[in-house]
């Protein structure tokens, strides 16, 4: 099994999440920070060496949706989401994540340019066909904006560790049998992380909501 030390990926995600911990007032005008390692790249163009900045971008994946439909990055390619990961028999902080994220599904579920995807680290029980009642009970009409993926679960563990630098995996000591984060990790239409917000405090999700448009645009 893939595995990175929870306490490592929680220290990054804390650290990611420190940064949206700004007023309000300061936050509306600021523009967002791309997050995530980068470094400084080096090209040779007509004898003229040019640096370019490569910044920490989500990896490939594909996955499946709550309709059978394949979701990888070209479904996201040129548009903002955000991904979040959870299971539906969670006990603990899923269905308070889920009452916030619909919030941020109600204000851009009509924005064509818009995506969520909440990846289940419980593959094994959340089928595609347990995910769409999951989607339905909560009321979710528009599957084209926010998917709920199943697929592999290694490969989900790994997107969740390293692309998204939040805790997605499987732990029999954890309530429910898996471990992982409240982190919203908003991404821009180039694949960068450009905001992590804790999806179990409104106020964190009221930044986000505000944030979106700010890349949006």
């Amino acid at each position: 099994m893939f595995k990175l030390k929870s306490s490592l990926i929680t220290i990054l995600a804390s650290g990611l999440l420190l940064l949206n911990c700004k007023p309000a007032s300061e936050a509306e005008s600021e523009t967002l920070p791309i997050l995530g390692n980068w470094h400084i790249e080096e090209i040779e163009i007509e004898g003229k060496i040019l640096k370019d900045t490569v910044y920490h971008k989500i990896a490939d994946f594909s996955f499946t949706n709550q309709l059978g439909e394949t979701v990888d990055n070209s479904v996201v390619e040129g548009k903002v989401y955000v991904a979040d990961f959870f299971f539906t028999t969670c006990p603990t902080i899923c269905p308070i994540m889920k009452k916030e994220m619909l919030r941020v599904y109600d204000a851009y579920k009509d924005n064509p340019n818009f995506k969520i995807l909440s990846h289940s680290i419980d593959p094994s029980h959340d089928t595609q066909e347990v995910l769409k009642d999951y989607a339905e009970k909560l009321g979710v009409d528009n599957a084209d904006t926010w998917n709920f993926l199943t697929g592999e679960a290694e490969k989900i563990y790994e997107i969740g560790q390293t692309s998204y630098l939040t805790t997605a995996m499987e732990d029999q000591n954890e309530p429910g049998g898996f471990l992982h984060s409240g982190a919203f990790v908003l991404v821009d239409q180039k694949g960068r992380i450009r905001g992590v917000y804790d999806g179990t405090k409104a106020d964190q999700v009221d930044r986000l909501i505000r944030d979106i448009p700010k890349i949006l645009k």
